[in-house]
């Protein structure tokens, strides 16, 4: 009953009602899909792909461990460096434009579908306008950021240094940390090739089940 009326106060509670400006609205959906559908790829795929195609496992998903695995591999840093930061801006300019035009809307998506907790999309929400210039920097990698940054009409002007300094300070830390720790991600990476049928197999069923659990609750 107390879940049944928090969803009821959410619902009814339009701190960011939609923008009328929609027709693009079904494409950045669509984006947003094929994106997901990327990142699930990433894991089900990353225990072969770490080693034979990291630039393409990157491009498929910028999540840290990727990032830090893929880090160490010869790459030259600024092609590293670059897909991450591509990977991260498209994902983010995809989340900001689903904020910025259907508004509450889009929150109440990534809680319901994307697994996303009630209380911290809510949390997130009440305190964004207040530490806007911290959240965006610090999880610039996180989706919901961008679509409240969207959901709030953020001004990009504020948001694309904000972005910037957020992923190269990110890119640094994980540059120098996977360097730093090399000989344990490369025991990690032969782990991940020696295992990686076993590992791509478990993998593919748990992004099956924690899909399939994600729409489960949000129905």
């Amino acid at each position: 009953m107390t879940d049944s009326l928090a969803v009821d106060d959410l619902d009814a509670r339009p701190l960011h009602p939609p923008s009328k400006l929609t027709p693009i609205g079904p494409l950045l959906i669509g984006a947003f899909i094929g994106l997901v559908v990327c990142t699930n790829v990433a894991n089900a795929v990353f225990a072969n792909w770490v080693t034979q195609r990291p630039e393409q496992l990157l491009m498929l998903s910028s999540r840290n461990r990727y990032v830090a695995l893929t880090a160490i591999d010869g790459m030259r840093w600024w092609t590293w460096a670059g897909i991450a930061t591509v990977r991260l801006g498209v994902a983010a300019t995809v989340c900001h434009m689903l904020g910025r035009i259907y508004g509450d809307q889009a929150l109440r998506w990534f809680w319901k579908f994307m697994g996303m907790s009630q209380d911290g999309v809510r949390q997130f929400e009440r305190q964004f306008n207040i530490a806007e210039l911290f959240l965006v920097p610090l999880f610039v990698g996180s989706n919901i950021v961008f679509v409240l940054s969207g959901a709030a009409r953020s001004s990009w002007r504020k948001l694309v240094p904000l972005f910037l300094m957020g992923v190269a300070g990110r890119l640094a830390l994980i540059w120098w940390l996977a360097h730093a720790f090399e000989d344990q991600l490369r025991d990690i990476i032969d782990l991940l090739t020696r295992f990686q049928w076993p590992i791509i197999i478990v993998s593919i069923a748990l992004v099956v089940l924690v899909n399939l659990n994600n729409f489960r609750k949000g129905r």
